[in-house]
């Protein structure tokens, strides 16, 4: 125990000696961002220096990527993000060219894993039956639409409004663009349970999860998790699971927690996070991921110095 609180050292996985960290994949809301959304001086440092000792940053996060300019300034050489729990990777330092000539940061997308629409067609039918009272929204690379009951969390103006039915459909006024994940709410079942009905009723059908407190669940397309494109970008950089350390708070970090080689919990965490992951560190509010880079940097100093 330390100033900054405990951290518990995870443990080496697979067995052997642990590789250098190359890569640093980490949630934001609920873990590298504090409660009021903001990234504190001291991560802002962390994570620079991180990226001075080659070690590359990735931001993997439910949030869509109109979201993401709270941390587009901290995205070092790469610029690339992971969205909406994995179904886009988008550079975040993409140029915008507007007719005027001017030039502004904006978002690309670089790779989608769209959730087919048919399959979102057949989860909102099985949802509909199993859970009555459900409203849903539909995530688009365009921005998101959603039905009139669902509830007001951020209000878009640009937004279609109509039954999940119309705007799933093909040749609905709203968008055909690729739909990234669809998103469910009920007002009256606990989150957890909410989850676990959803995820047996319509399991086979799509990837169900959650990063809200709230009964609000997250649905993308078969097998597309944070983890399975985060390995992917790990891939075509010649990265392995062993060099990689993760950070998450909620169970959409579950999965990616488990394939790192080594990943914590924050101290805020879900108690299927806490059991996930290899080790523990402190809350968000805590800077709890800023406090596990700066151990992993000042190790690889004590290594370079022997």
């Amino acid at each position: 125990m330390g100033e900054d609180g405990a951290v518990t050292s995870a443990p080496q996985r697979p067995d052997g000696p642990t590789p250098a960290t190359r890569l640093i994949a980490t949630d934001l809301d609920g873990t590298l961002l504090r409660d009021d959304k903001s990234v504190s001086q001291r991560t802002v440092a962390a994570l620079a220096a991180a990226e001075e000792a080659g070690i590359a940053v990735f931001f993997v996060t439910g949030r869509p990527a109109r979201w993401m300019g709270v941390v587009s300034d901290h995205v070092q050489g790469h610029g690339l993000a992971i969205c909406a729990n994995g179904a886009a990777v988008v550079d975040l330092h993409a140029i915008e060219r507007h007719d005027t000539g001017r030039q502004t940061t904006g978002r690309e997308f670089v790779h989608v894993r769209p959730l087919p629409r048919i399959t979102a067609l057949k989860v909102v039918e099985v949802l509909r039956a199993a859970a009555p009272g459900t409203s849903f929204a539909v995530e688009l690379t365009t921005g998101i639409n959603y039905e009139p009951q669902y509830p007001p969390f951020f209000q878009d103006p640009g937004a279609n409004v109509a039954i999940a039915e119309e705007l799933l459909h093909e040749t609905s006024d709203g968008d055909s663009a690729p739909v990234l994940k669809v998103l469910a709410h009920h007002s009256e079942l606990a989150p957890d349970e909410f989850l676990a009905l959803a995820r047996a009723a319509a399991g086979e059908y799509a990837s169900i999860t959650r990063s809200s407190p709230t009964s609000l669940l997250e649905i993308s397309g078969p097998g597309v998790s944070k983890a399975s494109t985060l390995a992917l970008c790990c891939e075509e950089r010649g990265i392995s699971p062993a060099e990689v350390v993760a950070f998450g708070d909620m169970p959409n970090d579950v999965e990616m927690l488990g394939w790192a080689g080594t990943s914590y919990a924050m101290g805020n965490a879900h108690p299927d996070v806490i059991a996930a992951a290899s080790g523990r560190t402190v809350a968000n509010n805590e800077d709890g991921v800023a406090l596990v880079i700066e151990r992993i940097l000042a190790e690889r100093a004590t290594r370079t110095e022997a």
